[in-house]
């Protein structure tokens, strides 16, 4: 079963459960894609009725939007104590605590962050909400110095993103400080079985422009990445299921590498990539991840990289800066932007006027384009964003 809500879903998820009948929980949004596909929707007392039915009940979202209807309707499932487990930043330290003694993180209520005399804090740490979505409010700190003008950021972000998510999306009202996690960042798509067996459907190696930056901009995947991922995370994620008790269970998980440390960074429950960006692992992969997950599918990673060694598949995810105001833009050079990746697979246009994002695009490199990756991390997407006069 499925629960479909904003911001975004793609005709290839609406295409998919179209294809596979698979029941629809009936809101506005399913309503509204059902004008234009064929979808097996389910009102929400028979949805509820037949998840609360089952202890591990297999369900995925297309956004954590969702995770509200969840709290209130599939409480008997246990579904919301463990998406809570997960999503409180909070929580998810507390449950992985012992193993990985010594970790420093602390809850603050934004008042008290406004007030914060960072001094005594370990440097460099990481200011985040304690339930967060994409790098709204997050900022990583590396000095005493820097603190007053990460915290004027984070005030602006407030400011900007404030009522645009639900509560249990995004909550400015309460944040996590934690140290500067080291290493290489990697984003997974992951279920776990029916058994509690994670299964990885992407890797993705998150790359960042500099040291401070935290903005999720560029991922890029590969067959090196892809079997690097599944044989450093395959163990920490079982122990992460063990944990917070999962089956059934779809997961988009973020890993930190440094040498033979691996600390998870955040876990986001009830879907894969947000935005409709698990979609990149049809585009690199051909693997449909929502069929994956619903069907209990295995990947076949020798047969799926047959081809594929040599190419790098990257997903650039695209925002208006934050110096612009959404009430100045007028429109988004679409064409102009595309015009800075070689091979174009997908290049999707989002709901910029309400959430920022404008654009999602799925490439491939070879050895003879790789380039462009690198130098796209530092592209100034200001040129791409049409004032009004």
């Amino acid at each position: 079963m499925i629960i479909l809500d904003r911001p975004y879903v793609s005709d290839f998820l609406a295409e998919t459960l179209q294809r596979l009948r698979t029941p629809v929980l009936r809101n506005d949004v399913s309503e509204n894609l059902a004008g234009e596909y064929d979808l097996e929707l389910v009102d929400g007392e028979e949805f509820a009725e037949r998840a609360n039915a089952e202890k591990y009940p297999l369900i995925y979202t297309s956004s954590e939007d969702a995770i509200g209807w969840i709290a209130d309707n599939l409480g008997p499932s246990g579904l919301p104590q463990r998406i809570d487990r997960l999503k409180n930043k909070i929580n998810f330290r507390s449950m992985i605590e012992e193993d990985h003694p010594g970790f420093f993180y602390a809850g603050i209520d934004v008042e008290a962050l406004r007030h914060l005399d960072p001094s005594g804090l370990p440097k460099p740490f990481v200011v985040k909400p304690a339930v967060g979505f994409f790098s709204v409010a997050v900022r990583k700190v590396e000095s005493d110095a820097d603190w007053p003008a990460a915290l004027k950021s984070i005030e602006e972000d407030l400011e900007s993103f404030g009522g645009m998510y639900p509560g249990q999306v995004f909550d400015p009202g309460k944040f996590i400080i934690e140290e500067g996690i080291k290493g290489e960042e990697f984003a997974i798509d992951v279920y776990y079985d029916e058994t509690g067996r994670p299964v990885i459907l992407n890797v993705l190696h998150h790359l960042f422009s500099s040291g401070t930056d935290v903005s999720d901009t560029t991922y890029v995947t590969s067959k090196g990445i892809v079997e690097y991922g599944m044989r450093m995370f395959t163990g920490p994620l079982a122990r992460i299921g063990q944990q917070a008790d999962l089956k059934n269970f779809p997961l988009h998980i973020e890993m930190r590498v440094d040498g033979r440390d691996i600390v998870p960074v955040e876990a986001n429950p009830m879907r894969f990539a947000g935005f409709g960006g698990t979609d990149f692992g049809w585009y690199a992969w051909g693997i449909n991840t929502h069929e994956y997950f619903l069907e209990r599918k295995i990947p076949d990673w020798n047969a799926i990289f047959a081809g594929k060694e040599d190419k790098v598949y990257s997903m650039y995810v695209a925002f208006i800066p934050e110096d612009v105001p959404v009430s100045s833009v007028k429109d988004i050079d679409f064409e102009g932007f595309a015009a800075n990746f070689t091979k174009v697979l997908e290049l999707r246009r989002t709901d910029w006027r309400n959430y920022r994002v404008f654009s999602f695009v799925f490439t491939e490199t070879g050895p003879e384009t790789a380039s462009e990756i690198e130098r796209n991390l530092q592209l100034d997407l200001a040129p791409y964003v049409v004032l009004k006069d």
